[in-house]
C-alpha cells in the first residue's frame, strides 16, 4: 500500500510539473506558438528556445534543488524553519557574489565569473559552519544551527560593509542579485547545474530512510544501524552543494524551501519516502509558476521571482499556521 500511495504521489506531482513546464513558455507578453517555433519561423523560434525554455529550465532546477534542500535540512536540524539557508551557505554564496561585483570580476575575459565566486563562497561558509559545529566525532545539531545564524548575520554585514563602498551602478547591481531573479542561462551552464541538482536529489531520496530515522533523534537512529555522524555530513553537505549551486546563479530565492516541504508535509506526512519526490517535482513546478507571474504581472517590467516568493509564501504560511491547531512538525 505505501509503495502504491508512493507511486500515485509521484505520478500526479509529475503530471503537474510536465503540466506547467510546457505551459509557461508560452506564457508572456508576446504570443507565439509551438508550431511555427518548432519549424524554425523567426522571431517565435528565438522567443521559445533562446529567451523563454531556458528561463523555465531554470526555474524548475532551481525550485527542485530549493524545495528538496528545504526538506532534508527540516529533518536533519529537526526545526520547523529550516530552509537550505539555514547554514549560511545563501548569505557566503551572495558575499562572493557581491565580492566580484564591487572588484570588478563578473567576467574575466569573455568568461563569467560570478557563479564560481558565488559558489566559492557558499563552500567556505558550510565549511566554516561545519568547523564550528563539530565537537569531536560529533555535530551538535543546536550548535550548526546557532552557527548559520550568526555567520549569516556577520554575511549580510559585510554585503552591507561592501556595498555601502562601492559605486552606484555596482550597488544596483548587488541590490538586484540579493533580490533573487531567474535569467535565461545558456543551454551549457544548465547542463551543468542539472549535473549537480539531479545525481544530488537522487541520492537524497535513496537515503530517504535514514532521514526518516535522524528525524526522530539522533539516539533512536544509531540504535537502528545508522552511522550518525556520516549521515548527517552526507546531508549537509548534500543540501549546501543544492543551495550553493542555485543560489551561485540565481542570488537567494527564499520561501521556497520552506512552504512547499510544509503544504505537502500536512497532505502526505512525513515519510521522506514519499515526501522528497514530491517536494522535488511540485517545488520546481511553484518556482516556475512564480517565475512566470514575475514575467507578466507588470510587463514588460519584470519582477524579481525572491520578490514574488516572499510576497506569496509569507502570507500562505501563516494561513497553515492558522488553519492548523497542531504542529506542522508533528
Amino acid at each position: 500500500m505505501e509503495a502504491k500511495r508512493a507511486a500515485s504521489v509521484f505520478g500526479f506531482s509529475l503530471l503537474i510539473l510536465v503540466a506547467v513546464t510546457a505551459l509557461a513558455p508560452l506564457v508572456g507578453s508576446a504570443s507565439i506558438s509551438f508550431t511555427k517555433a518548432f519549424a524554425g519561423q523567426s522571431p517565435d523560434k528565438e522567443i521559445l528556445f533562446f529567451a523563454r525554455l531556458p528561463r523555465v529550465l531554470m526555474a524548475l532546477l532551481a525550485g527542485m534543488a530549493l524545495s528538496t534542500g528545504g526538506v532534508l535540512f527540516q529533518a536533519l536540524l529537526r526545526d520547523a524553519l529550516a530552509t537550505p539557508y539555514t547554514l549560511g551557505v545563501s548569505s557566503g554564496a551572495s558575499l562572493g557574489a557581491v565580492v566580484a561585483i564591487v572588484f570588478g570580476l563578473r567576467e574575466i575575459g569573455n568568461v563569467s565569473t560570478l557563479w564560481l565566486f558565488a559558489f566559492l563562497g557558499a563552500a567556505a561558509t558550510l565549511a566554516l559552519v561545519l568547523g564550528i559545529a563539530s565537537e569531536g566525532r560529533r555535530i551538535s545539531s543546536f550548535t550548526l544551527l546557532l552557527s548559520g545564524v550568526t555567520i549569516n548575520s556577520i554575511c549580510l554585514a559585510l554585503i552591507l560593509f561592501l556595498q555601502n563602498l562601492t559605486s552606484f551602478g555596482r550597488s544596483l547591481s548587488i541590490m538586484r542579485w540579493l533580490m533573487g531573479g531567474i535569467d535565461s542561462e545558456s543551454y551549457s551552464t544548465l547542463l551543468w547545474l542539472a549535473a549537480v541538482v539531479l545525481p544530488v536529489c537522487v541520492f537524497i531520496f535513496w537515503r530517504s530512510r535514514q532521514w526518516n530515522l535522524l528525524a526522530v533523534g539522533d539516539e533512536w537512529a544509531a540504535a537502528r544501524g545508522i552511522e550518525v555522524r556520516r549521515a548527517m555530513l552526507e546531508g549537509y553537505f548534500a543540501g549546501s552543494i543544492l543551495a550553493g549551486a542555485v543560489t551561485s546563479l540565481t542570488g537567494p530565492i527564499g520561501f521556497v524551501g520552506l512552504i512547499v516541504p510544509h503544504a505537502l508535509r500536512l497532505k502526505l506526512g512525513a515519510d521522506h519516502r514519499v515526501l522528497i519526490p514530491a517536494a522535488a517535482l511540485l517545488g520546481a513546478a511553484f518556482l516556475i509558476l512564480c517565475d512566470m507571474f514575475a514575467r507578466v504581472v507588470l510587463s514588460p517590467v519584470e519582477i524579481p521571482v525572491g520578490v514574488i516568493t516572499a510576497m506569496l509564501g509569507g502570507p500562505f504560511f501563516i494561513w497553515l499556521l492558522k488553519s492548523k491547531r497542531r504542529s506542522l512538525w508533528l
